[in-house]
């Protein structure tokens, strides 16, 4: 009997923990960026449509990205089990939904355990090669 209690108990803590570790990673995918209006608005300095722009973008991504958000871009990569926040899945409506203005703020400034790229990668062109090549990532 108590060899039984004691598994009930092992097994309900690890339940509750999955749980709050699931609900806590949901809730950070979740949490809003808090993007200027003048930066959501910001227009690309190249063209987004280029296909060595977009080239550009795929190479810095295998770079500087792919390890966490994956290949394709759906939050798989080789990091992205060890992180606290979800990576997220930018082939998503909602990620794709967002400005090329919010894009590239967000990569350039980051949060939490997202790097700010303003400072790895300095020159604008690239960053914005980068929201190219993410455009490519939508379902």
């Amino acid at each position: 009997m108590k060899t039984t209690q004691k598994i009930f108990t092992i097994v309900i803590t690890i339940v509750i923990a999955v749980f709050f570790i699931a609900g806590n990673s949901y809730a950070q995918a979740k949490k809003p960026w808090n993007v200027p209006d003048k930066d959501k608005n910001a227009k690309a300095s190249v063209n987004l449509k280029d296909q060595t722009v977009i080239s550009n973008g795929k190479d810095l991504w295998a770079k500087h990205c792919k390890s966490c958000h994956g290949s394709k871009g759906v939050g798989d990569g080789p990091k992205a089990a060890s992180l606290k926040t979800n990576p997220g899945d930018f082939t998503a409506a909602a990620f794709q939904g967002q400005t090329d203005g919010e894009l590239f703020y967000e990569t350039s400034k980051g949060r939490d355990e997202m790097p700010a790229y303003d400072k790895k990668i300095p020159e604008a062109s690239d960053r914005w090669a980068l929201v190219a090549f993410m455009r490519t990532l939508k379902k």
